[in-house]
């Protein structure tokens, strides 16, 4: 019996896969459910924790306020088996801002905490870095190009795992070797977006933009030290993340994600990233550390 081979889902298939998956449902005042990736079974991607408890901090805001700060703490990993239920504490309603806290509970344990700040749309002073000379994406390799040319040198579990067709598109400006990696300066740039558009709500753009930020930026802490988990006995996790956003921006055009590191030690790294459009604004800042254990 001939058995068809699965059709690879179309761009826009996937990102609507990925709008359904950041969506939360509300089960009752300030309480929501956040779904599961469909066939799931490991742990539970930190950036979609991230972005579901925003999601429910979002919903429980009426605009023009808008989401301008989260600062997340991990404590536990989550099981992609269940979904997530997220409770909204309504700490502070002033005239321009307002807070929000957010606990991530499974099986009646919290996995996240989250406080995200609101603010009413105002104008002041500015000024911004400058974003880095780099090449255009449209003449760089993705990351599942990239992971093609390796062919059979990579493992066929892990090549399976990264290679299926995901909603996010990364280009690496200097891509990482992660068959021989060797020390490097722990910097990194890399282009990315959303694969089809998702319209135009913004506040489902700083959903996937706070999603897509929990991506490469922990690695960036190994880059001195010549590891990375493909080959290497290592132990990896997020324990904490904040995200400022600054500017509007469409997570479904170009972005350019640099990230740096400037200490690691103790088992734990430290990183730090800016995201700026093509254009050269920059629309959010990133920092996070994390669990970076080198086992025997």
């Amino acid at each position: 019996m001939d058995h068809a081979k699965p059709s690879t889902p179309s761009p826009e298939a996937l990102a609507r896969g990925l709008v359904a998956l950041l969506d939360v449902e509300e089960i009752d005042t300030d309480l929501y459910r956040g779904a599961r990736r469909p066939g799931g079974e490991g742990r539970v991607f930190g950036g979609q924790v991230i972005a579901q408890a925003l999601q429910a901090a979002q919903r429980s805001t009426d605009a023009p306020r808008a989401a301008h700060s989260l600062h997340a703490y991990f404590m536990r990993a989550g099981d992609e088996r269940y979904p997530i239920i997220y409770r909204v504490e309504r700490d502070f309603e002033g005239r321009s801002f307002a807070t929000r806290r957010v606990i991530a509970m499974q099986k009646g344990k919290p996995i996240l905490n989250l406080a995200c700040s609101f603010q009413t749309p105002e104008d002041g002073l500015h000024h911004q870095d400058a974003m880095p000379d780099v090449p255009m994406p449209d003449s760089l390799a993705s990351e599942r190009d990239l992971l093609a040319s390796l062919g059979d040198r990579v493992p066929a579990p892990i090549r399976a795992f990264l290679s299926r067709p995901r909603p996010i598109e990364l280009r690496p400006v200097d891509p990482r070797q992660l068959l021989q990696p060797e020390p490097r300066e722990p910097t990194q740039a890399i282009w990315f977006r959303l694969v089809a558009p998702i319209g135009d709500d913004p506040t489902l753009h700083r959903a996937v933009l706070a999603y897509a930020s929990d991506f490469a930026l922990l690695g960036t802490s190994t880059l001195p030290h010549g590891v990375n988990w493909l080959i290497d006995n290592m132990q990896t996790a997020s324990l904490d993340h904040a995200l400022w956003l600054h500017e509007p921006f469409r997570a479904d055009q170009w972005l350019l994600y640099t990230t740096d590191s400037p200490w690691a030690g103790h088992a734990r790294g430290f990183n730090r990233g800016r995201i700026f459009t093509a254009e050269g604004r920059l629309v959010a800042s990133v920092a996070q550390e994390g669990l970076i254990r080198l086992r025997d």
